[in-house]
């Protein structure tokens, strides 16, 4: 037996979904889809801007402030923010002019600083970190050269320049030495106790799949670190700035910290004071620069 079911058309007064005063003919106005609608237009809030901005400008025009007042107060002996402006301007007009080994350029004179803080740095990273790796994963190794490590990190800078030109017998290796000697502290510490903070839960599965070292230090110990490296690696090469301006002074040469001796022996003061925001700037990119490698890092190591 079939079901038969069939639609009965509905009269206008039983209708619900029209109204009984509606026209029989549909309706031909269009509605407007919600793509067609304006967008509404956002405020800019520039509140963020000027909190950025306004705070550096108001700490850079305080220091103005206070090295008008020092100038004036000196009599004039030392040169107010208008004089080294225009003394910067014509030492900048021609950074890398040469008239001697004595007699060269603040670009010369930045790039020859750059490259001993490389070799010093280099070359404490080479043995800084792996050393760091060592300590951090062996508790005899840590026992052993944590005295050491207390007592040779202290030192000021410069006690290491004698011994290095003793055995060197050269200002240039003199200098690089005292950059490796000082730099190298932060990157042994900071790598060993990144080590001996990677949870005990991954070392115990690396005990139960058997690895090897190679590979607990490459795929465990190395990702977990590595924010405590770029760390030690950060606060290094701050070090090594710092120190080589101190070295260069005694060693002489060419070189940002010869250049600022010869200024302080020429009674230049403008070229002083041009220096060290010379010094600061550089250092300031310096340390920029590898907080942004150590974010790639970190992010690609989140990625992963």
């Amino acid at each position: 037996m079939v079901a038969a079911v069939f639609h009965l058309p509905l009269d206008a007064d039983t209708r619900t979904d029209v109204p009984a005063t509606a026209s029989a003919k549909p309706s031909l106005k269009a509605v407007p889809t919600p793509d067609a609608a304006p967008a509404p237009k956002v405020a800019r809030d520039f509140s963020g801007l000027w909190l950025r901005v306004l705070p550096p400008a108001m700490g850079f025009g305080l220091l103005l402030l206070i090295w008008e007042a020092v100038s004036l107060q000196s009599g004039g002996a030392i040169p107010g923010p208008a004089e080294t402006w225009k003394q910067a301007v014509t030492v900048f007009s021609d950074p890398f002019y040469s008239n001697g080994p004595n007699d060269q350029g603040v670009g010369w004179n930045v790039l020859s600083s750059l490259k001993r803080v490389a070799l010093g740095f280099g070359l404490a990273a080479l043995v800084g970190i792996p050393a760091g790796f060592a300590i951090g994963r062996f508790s005899f190794l840590s026992r052993m050269f944590n005295p050491l490590i207390s007592l040779l990190r202290p030192v000021s800078p410069l006690a290491w320049l004698p011994i290095g030109l003793l055995v060197f017998k050269g200002a240039n290796p003199a200098a690089i030495w005292t950059i490796f000697i000082c730099s190298i502290w932060p990157m042994v510490i900071n790598t060993a106790v990144g080590v001996q903070r990677v949870p005990s839960d991954y070392m115990n599965v690396a005990r139960v799949l058997n690895l090897s070292e190679w590979k607990i230090v490459t795929k465990i110990l190395f990702p977990a670190v590595l924010p405590y490296m770029l760390t030690g690696v950060r606060l290094a090469v701050g070090t090594a700035w710092l120190v080589i301006v101190a070295a260069e002074m005694l060693t002489g040469g060419v070189g940002i910290g010869f250049w600022v001796w010869d200024e302080w022996n020429n009674l230049n003061v403008k070229n002083i004071i041009i220096a060290i925001f010379v010094i600061g700037i550089v250092g300031l990119v310096l340390e920029y620069a590898l907080i942004k490698l150590a974010s790639a890092f970190t992010f690609e190591e989140v990625k992963a």
